[in-house]
């Protein structure tokens, strides 16, 4: 899917938030942010897989800087809340709980780091950086949403998914 143009910042609305959600609460952790890591790393090392084609170094010089340098610790940070998520007795529960793992590494790494990056990249102040932030907030709702049901049904799909260590922590119901 094409990005969509948005705002005077000039940051797209793209799916690489869902990528990064879905990464992180499939893959856990450590895996997810590896995974997200390799997508930065290919994009910064001259492959076109950022928004628009966009690669290399010099996309650290536009106003999204700060949202791909985010994703790899918003990966963490989800895949951390989600592996608990996961664990939940409440298999009702597991869905609201991905998908909060999910709110919470865009609202707490991804949008904040964005803010930043628009300060930085696009000369914009901090309350216009804010105000231009809020204009992907539905979509990342939306997104998490669906990160959520997918990886829940991964999780019912492949329960053994996670790394042992995880499972025999959620078999043992720490």
């Amino acid at each position: 899917m094409p990005p969509i143009p948005v705002g005077a910042a000039g940051v797209p609305i793209t799916l690489q938030t869902l990528a990064v959600a879905l990464a992180a609460m499939v893959l856990g952790p450590w895996r997810g942010a590896a995974a997200v890591g390799l997508y930065l790393v290919v994009g910064l090392v001259g492959l076109p897989v950022f928004a628009g084609g966009a690669a290399g170094v010099a996309v650290l010089a536009k106003p999204s800087a700060g949202y791909l340098l985010s994703f790899p610790l918003a990966a963490i940070i989800i895949g951390l809340l989600s592996r608990r998520a996961l664990r939940s007795r409440h298999r009702s529960w597991r869905y609201a709980l991905l998908v909060l793992s999910g709110l919470a590494g865009s609202f707490l790494v991804v949008h904040p780091l964005g803010i930043v990056g628009m300060v930085a990249n696009a000369d914009l102040s901090w309350t216009a950086a804010a105000l231009a932030d809020m204009l992907y907030w539905p979509g990342d709702v939306i997104k998490n949403l669906a990160a959520g049901a997918i990886a829940a049904s991964v999780h019912a799909a492949f329960p053994r998914l996670l790394p042992r260590h995880a499972s025999r922590r959620a078999a043992a119901g720490a």
